[in-house]
Formats: C-alpha cells, structure tokens, sequence
C-alpha cells in the first residue's frame, strides 16, 4: 500500500529535495505541495495525506498552529515537523500540538525515508539527535529534581519496573531496536512494553511519552539524560 505525503515548506528547492527522495520509492507518493501553513491545513483536509512533512517556520500560518490545526480536526493525517537546530523551542511547541515526530532538516535521505514510513504506519519518530538538543535547550525551564519528584513518581509508580527501564530509552530518544539491545530483549517485547506505558499513561504515541518526561522532570539535564 502507498502511503501518500503532503510537503510543506516555503521554500521551493527544498520542496523539490523531498520529492525526489519520496517519489523514487514505490511505497510513498507525494501527494501535493503547500507553500505555507494555511495552504497545509486546507490541503490535509482536501487530500486526506498519510504523513504532513511539516517545516516549522512558515508565511501566513507557522508550522506549530498549522499541526495544532490539523490534529485538532480530527484528521488521520500525522504531522512529521522538519526543523534545524536552533528551531528546537518551536519542534518541542509541534510537539505539544500534536505532531508524531520530528527530524532535522538535513536529515539523510535514508532516516527521511525511515521516519516518513514510521509516521505513516502510526508509530511516531524522535530523533536522538533533536532529543538531547531538546533537554539541553528546555533544562533551566523543567521542574526542580526535588518539587517535580511528585508527579513523577505517581506517574512512574503506575509501571512495572520493565515498562519503566523501556520509558526511560524512550525518553533519550532511542529507537525499539536500540532499547532491544539495551536491556537483551526482544523488539517485540519492547513494542509491548510502550504499547501497555501508552496504554497505562493515556497517551498516544512515543512522542508524547518523551514531552510528559520533560514536563514531569523525568528527564534532565545530565548522563542520559534522565533523571
């Protein structure tokens, strides 16, 4: 089955990068380009995408009200936001908003691929990479260890001690493979584990696990990344 991609940047060549990549693999198709965030609203909504590859600074409408948008309607489409380093406030605002993911924008044409289909089957993809960008950036706004440890630990307390060894890979970004390898287990197994943590935290993609361990003070600044 094809799985169809809207782009959306207001840049043309960058438009054009997508494509070629996108185009030149026979289970993707773009699907339609937009120029700016209205433009990506109103075409999610008349071209129904698998995946919406979101810049975030855009004209008219920015590429964090354009997801918020979008996933507010109710739409199917799932919000992939490309961004460059010095955008992570903006990436980590998507989030919140609803995006299923995020990759750099000069991502290799290979983790773009890779990331386009994961969205597109419904699972969500966080970039290590934008992941430790993002603890650094948001360190001095998270909660303090000592004040934030409530809420964490009324959150952690509803895991088994498995599910919360995978929640914290999840939260430095890494992929089900790598967590596999980590704790010498099977990627089946760790599907499970994020299925029943999404199930337990009512949430509902891996992306929205990393954005409740910002916000909790689970994560931090510091080795790994976790508190």
């Amino acid at each position: 089955m094809t799985a169809g991609v809207l782009l959306v940047d207001d840049q043309p060549l960058q438009r054009l990068g997508y494509r070629m990549v996108i185009d030149a693999q026979p289970d993707l198709e773009v699907v339609g380009e937009a120029g700016d965030g209205a433009q990506a609203v109103s075409m999610t909504r008349a071209l129904r995408p698998d995946v919406v590859l979101m810049d975030v600074r855009m004209p008219v409408l920015d590429g964090i009200e354009a997801t918020r948008r979008i996933v507010g309607s109710g739409s199917a489409s799932r919000v992939l936001v490309m961004t460059t380093f010095d955008l992570d406030e903006y990436v980590y605002a998507a989030l919140r908003a609803g995006a299923g993911g995020f990759l750099l924008k000069d991502v290799p044409p290979a983790d773009l691929l890779t990331g386009v289909r994961a969205v597109a089957a419904g699972d969500a993809m966080v970039s290590p990479a934008v992941t430790r960008r993002l603890i650094d950036a948001f360190a001095a706004h998270l909660p303090d260890p000592d004040t934030g440890r409530t809420a964490a630990d009324e959150l952690l307390h509803r895991l088994t001690e498995r599910e919360r060894d995978v929640l914290m890979e999840v939260a430095r970004g890494r992929s089900n493979v790598e967590i596999a390898q980590a704790l010498t287990v099977s990627e089946a197994t760790v599907k499970s584990h994020v299925g029943r943590i999404l199930a337990k935290l009512d949430l509902r993609d891996r992306v929205q696990i990393v954005v409740l361990a910002y916000e909790t003070g689970i994560v931090r600044r510091g080795d790994g990344g976790v508190t």
